[in-house]
């Protein structure tokens, strides 16, 4: 029985990868495995650093990147994402989680399961409920303030580790910060110098070898590095090195998160910030690879990805995964063409691990915290900050207000930069530009009626006022526009009717509406009008929906200027106009608003430069 459209489009939102598998091909299928091996590759080290960051064994960071990648290449949108264990959700998790179970232990994984859980459970929502665009709300100078922050949170987490000095787990940014600054003379030299060579060589193979994964070479030097300081010092108990410990080498283990109501209650908001900050991860960089390869990317469909990943993934010992903006760029740049490079590097990294994994007993744990201090570096964005700082006043004060407040608390910090960002917006739509125009002078003659926006030089009509609204005129804007009206008779009195050019105009509210409706009103009582022009299909429909067209007057509405202008101005005072000497109108030059011919004639104005509004 052939399927139906309406199957057809279930389909495609239940089992997505129904619309790109006929796309595999043998050829594919190649490219696609070089991708995902490259990609297992890449990963190793990352998972391990991430866990390390998340307060997690490492091995919990290549459980990360194994069903939760499968699960959101399959029911994602992107055909080149890669998702798994990232650093910014890795540090929120560890923040939420750290406060209400010790790091490592096993309260603090099934914690960590919870929260990867609810995350997982919002997303998927989200997803369902259709509610992608909400990604667009959290501005780039927002995740640029959040990151930051995130990573001079990631370096603090890593000080213990990285001078060998004995800080509390847990410890507040400024606490580190001040623990440090009284314990310098503490530290642990042989430590010291096993972070400091994994930091030096990481650096500098990222900056004149950028083929190379600089993560292997810098653990490569640390653990050489440590390995040296050991033999000739007689070994860990008299260095102080410790290492990571051999990592399991097996799928990942069946896990049950912890499903009882206080669990639940404590990590529910920290979720919530974890789903949000996953989702604009991952859309955002699934759309900045889509602008490469030509795809179109679901925000719906990539929402649900990456809830099921979280929701499945957190009964595989897998905590919050998300898309990976380094790892989707080397997929793409491997050549990937389908999905299933990602699915497949999932894959190879279980057998990566079973060869790699024992050699994890030799890296030092405080060559990990020089490779997490890269990580943290790399995660600042020194010129967009410098170029938002110079340049954009109140975008930097949304920057700074991320940035400190992530670093006070960072689940708050990310949406105390959403709300100021936000409330910054709403002030620019609160007050829309309204600007006077008038006739070019310089083109008396042009029957297409190119206003100028008003300068010196530039003369107006003594009875009619014309101002351009550039716009929407909506409950937060309506005292702006409605007091900026006003003040146009309060200025010069004659001036009782007012042309609004609205084809600037897109989004007109109730409120909106029945301002307009009382100016109007207002505006009769004085003598004058008020006179719509250009209006926009939705200004015109909630009008007419509302019930104001009539109190408006369908007469006091023209679609161009043309027309509004040869209506008007017979309703003009003509003993105001017999005294004109601007002019302005091609109605106005030879007869006055009654019909009466002019004594004097009409002389054109000189040139006035300004914007034309056609």
């Amino acid at each position: 029985m052939p399927s139906t459209p309406g199957h057809a489009r279930w389909s495609r939102v239940a089992l997505p990868f129904l619309a790109w598998w006929p796309r595999v091909t043998p050829q594919t299928l190649r490219a696609d495995a070089l991708a995902g091996l490259t990609g297992a590759v890449i990963v190793l080290p990352q998972a391990v650093a991430f866990a390390t960051i998340a307060g997690l064994p490492p091995e919990y960071g290549l459980y990360a990147a194994m069903v939760p990648t499968i699960i959101a290449a399959l029911f994602g949108s992107s055909w080149h994402l890669v998702s798994g264990p990232t650093t910014a959700i890795s540090i929120v998790v560890f923040a939420a989680v750290a406060p209400l179970a010790p790091p490592g232990e096993t309260d603090f994984v099934r914690l960590v399961l919870t929260l990867t859980f609810l995350a997982g459970a919002f997303q998927l929502a989200m997803g369902l409920a259709r509610l992608g665009a909400l990604v667009n709300f959290i501005s780039h100078t927002v995740i640029v303030g959040f990151t930051a922050g995130a990573a001079l949170l990631i370096a603090a987490s890593q000080v213990r580790n990285f001078f060998g000095i004995d800080i509390p787990r847990g410890a507040h940014f400024h606490e580190v910060v001040i623990h440090l600054g009284g314990h310098l003379l503490d530290l642990n030299p042989q430590v010291t110098a096993v972070a400091v060579a994994t930091l030096v060589s990481g650096a500098l193979t990222r900056r004149l070898l950028p083929r190379l994964p600089y993560m292997i070479v810098a653990m490569l030097v640390g653990s050489l590095t440590a390995a040296a300081l050991n033999a000739w010092m007689g070994g860990p108990a008299a260095t102080g090195i410790h290492t990571v410990g051999a990592l399991t080498g097996h799928i990942p283990p069946l896990s049950r998160p912890d499903f009882s109501a206080s669990a639940v209650k404590e990590l529910a908001f920290p979720a919530l910030i974890v789903a949000i900050l996953a989702l604009t991860e991952a859309v955002a960089i699934a759309r900045s690879v889509a602008l490469r390869s030509g795809q179109a990317i679901d925000a719906n469909q990539e929402f649900s990805g990456q809830g099921l990943s979280n929701l499945v993934g957190s009964f595989f010992s897998a905590y919050a995964a998300s898309g990976s903006f380094n790892r989707t760029g080397v997929n793409y740049e491997a050549g990937a063409q389908t999905p299933l490079a990602a699915a497949l590097s999932a894959i190879f990294l279980v057998g990566l691990v079973t060869v790699v994994g024992p050699l994890a007993a030799y890296l030092p744990v405080a060559a990990m915290a020089g490779v997490l201090f890269l990580v943290a570096w790399g995660l600042i964005d020194f010129h967009h900050i410098g170029e938002i700082l110079w340049v954009h006043r109140k975008e930097s004060v949304v920057l700074l207000t991320t940035f400190l407040g992530t670093l006070i608390d960072l689940e708050k910090g990310l949406f105390l930069g959403i709300i100021v960002s936000l409330v910054f917006y709403l002030y620019r739509t609160s007050r829309p530009s309204i600007r006077a125009f008038a006739p070019n002078p310089g083109e008396p003659d042009n029957p297409r009626r190119k206003f100028l926006a008003v300068v010196p030089g530039v003369p107006e009509c003594p009875q009619l006022k014309v101002v351009r609204v550039e716009g929407s005129i909506f409950f937060g804007a309506v005292d702006h526009v409605e007091q900026t009206l006003r003040r146009i008779d309060e200025a010069d009195p004659r001036l009782k009717s007012v042309m609004l050019l609205s084809r600037a105009v897109n989004f007109v509210d109730l409120a909106g509406a029945e301002m307009l409706t009382r100016e109007s009103a207002r505006r009769r009582r004085l003598g004058g009008n008020l006179y719509l022009c250009g209006v926009q299909k939705g200004f015109c429909d909630m009008l007419t929906g509302g019930g104001y067209l009539g109190e408006v007057g369908r007469e006091n509405i023209f679609p161009n200027k043309g027309e509004a202008i040869r209506a008007i101005y017979p309703r003009l005072d003509p003993e105001v106009c017999r005294t004109c000497e601007a002019r302005i109108f091609q109605e106005c030059r030879e007869r006055l608003p009654n019909g009466e011919p002019r004594a004097t004639p009409f002389d054109v104005a000189p040139d006035a430069a300004g914007p034309a509004v056609k």
